[in-house]
């Protein structure tokens, strides 16, 4: 009953004050064993795969219709993998897979952990806005992001597989549908977001540290574009449930 739970019962809202999305291109070889079965990369020119690093500020966040006194305000950082899914009627959708979670509030964690599959644990999380650069940062969680705040037109990160940001913004999470699998009953948990005005911004990318994509011991990996979006209204349909076979 309490993993039945997870299976987001119920719609969820938010406000989007600020999302700011790291996209990760890694030789694809090297992300296909930590997918389930159902799952398949979301690959580019038949040689990169992605990690999206995700650090959100949310307000109001609450079941949908539910008045915003009853909401909360947390930051989240999300560790997810571009995948693609073939669902029962045959279509193909594009979304994330979940890694890791986190959230400065231990009671985001709590409830979370109760109704999503999304692996949260609590850390430290201060952001710091000055006139020329914007820091988000984890002391426990080894973070680091520092975000440069320039008005002039931002280029590519170095090496990134991207031609230009048209081709990038394809990779700029989040993306519609968040997948979860559960291997002992064969199914599949597909949560699908929706969204309005979103029109991501690229941003420059001054420096990083990311101790959780250190841990994955991923080689070959470049920073493949980097996006701001700001002031969303954001939610999360209750949670769809379908068997996979093989």
């Amino acid at each position: 009953m309490f993993s039945c739970l997870k299976n987001q019962l119920f719609a969820v809202e938010a406000y989007f004050k600020s999302s700011v999305v790291l996209t990760f291109a890694v030789p694809k070889e090297q992300l296909e064993n930590l997918l389930p079965p159902c799952l398949a990369l979301d690959v580019f020119d038949d040689k990169w795969a992605f990690v999206a690093i995700a650090m959100v500020q949310t307000t109001d966040l609450r079941p949908k219709g539910f008045p915003k006194f009853l909401g909360n305000d947390f930051f989240l950082i999300g560790y997810r993998i571009f995948v693609r899914y073939t669902n029962t009627e045959g279509k193909r959708l594009r979304g994330l897979y979940i890694l890791k979670s986190e959230t400065d509030k231990q009671k985001m964690e709590y409830l979370g952990n109760i109704f999503t599959h999304y692996n949260y644990s609590t850390t430290d999380i201060v952001q710091t806005q000055e006139d020329t650069y914007t820091r988000i940062a984890s002391k426990k969680s080894a973070f680091e992001i520092i975000i440069e705040n320039s008005e002039h037109e931002v280029a590519l990160p170095q090496n990134s597989p991207f031609k230009d940001w048209k081709e990038a913004r394809r990779y700029a999470g989040p993306l519609p549908f968040t997948f979860h699998y559960d291997a002992e009953s064969k199914k599949v948990l597909i949560i699908e977001g929706m969204r309005e005005n979103w029109i991501p911004k690229p941003v420059q990318i001054k420096a990083y540290k990311i101790s959780f994509l250190d841990s994955l011991n991923l080689q070959n990996i470049v920073l493949a574009n980097a996006f701001v979006i700001e002031n969303i209204p954001y939610f999360w349909k209750k949670g769809k449930i379908e068997s996979w076979e093989k």
